[in-house]
């Protein structure tokens, strides 16, 4: 068994496709095929069903992914341990970042990295946030930038950067304008722009929702909080975001806490693996940066 096999196997595994797994290792398909059936009668079972379209994973390939990730997880540690004795840090981290989110601490925290660890490749992809925790515990994320309602995942390491309560954003002479207070029964009576779901911010605005039994129209969404807002200014919908997401809208929005959803929407950094030394130095400039963002004004988002 060799671990270029393994790693065969878990492309496979993830892409569900010979051809897809194939660019990913930068092998011919053929290549692929041959060290999997190598594989599999070393192993005396098939690891994958190959009767569909898709390719799966058997009982037994099920059974052995987990291990083939630790085992190559394992093998990368080796080089990374003598690295960080000889002071060198080598290898790759993919970073992830809920989509839509701009927030500058973690681009110094990337740079200031990079800088210190320039052996190091650093991968950066968007995706929603459900599916980036998906991706931390399963390893193919070392760490990643998430919205989350009211607690942020168990099982991973985490720092909260932000947590706020929703507020509905409207122009000037809109009915809700004119209230204090917004309720979510208030609040839904007119037509939503907000996150699509997957995202913290959704998530906490659908749990309230549910949790009264209401079924809000959602017109319009938008991944970018700028978008919404901008929604929102024109009169389009009323937008529901975090209070620091309209901060430079403040002149053209008024923001009312909604009152009856108490659940903070958070913005927070999540992670698996510590024993990874460049994942370690890498939480150790993440930090840093936002430590330092924080004690000037908050990140933007």
């Amino acid at each position: 068994m060799e671990l270029r096999q393994l790693e065969y196997f878990i492309a496979v595994a993830e892409e569900q496709n010979f051809t897809r797994a194939a660019e990913r290792v930068h092998i011919s398909q053929s290549g692929v095929s041959a060290q999997i059936r190598q594989l599999e009668r070393e192993l005396g079972a098939e690891l994958f069903d190959r009767s569909a379209r898709t390719v799966t994973l058997t009982v037994a390939g099920k059974a052995a992914l987990e291990h083939a990730r630790a085992a190559l997880a394992a093998a990368g540690a080796v080089g990374q341990a003598v690295g960080e004795v000889t002071d060198l840090l080598r290898g790759r981290l993919t970073v992830g970042m809920v989509i839509g989110c701009t927030i500058t601490p973690l681009f110094d925290a990337l740079a200031a990295f990079h800088q210190a660890h320039p052996g190091v490749e650093i991968s950066l992809l968007e995706d929603s946030s459900d599916r980036l925790i998906e991706g931390v515990r399963t390893g193919t994320v070392d760490l990643a930038l998430i919205g989350a309602a009211a607690a942020t995942p168990e099982g991973l390491g985490a720092l909260t950067i932000i947590s706020e309560r929703l507020v509905a954003a409207v122009p000037a002479g809109h009915p809700l304008a004119k209230q204090r207070r917004v309720t979510l029964r208030e609040l839904i009576a007119h037509p939503i722009v907000c996150m699509p779901p997957g995202t913290g911010l959704r998530a906490v605005f659908d749990q309230a929702c549910a949790a009264q039994n209401l079924h809000p129209v959602i017109s319009l969404q938008a991944s970018a909080a700028d978008a919404i807002a901008e929604l929102a200014a024109r009169g389009l919908a009323v937008a529901v975001l975090s209070d620091s997401m309209i901060a430079s809208y403040r002149g053209r929005l008024t923001a009312r806490t909604i009152d009856d959803v108490d659940t903070p929407a958070l913005l927070a950094l999540i992670w698996k693996n510590t024993y990874n030394p460049g994942m370690r130095e890498l939480l150790v400039h993440s930090r840093k940066a936002f430590t330092k963002s924080s004690s000037h004004e908050q990140p933007e988002r």
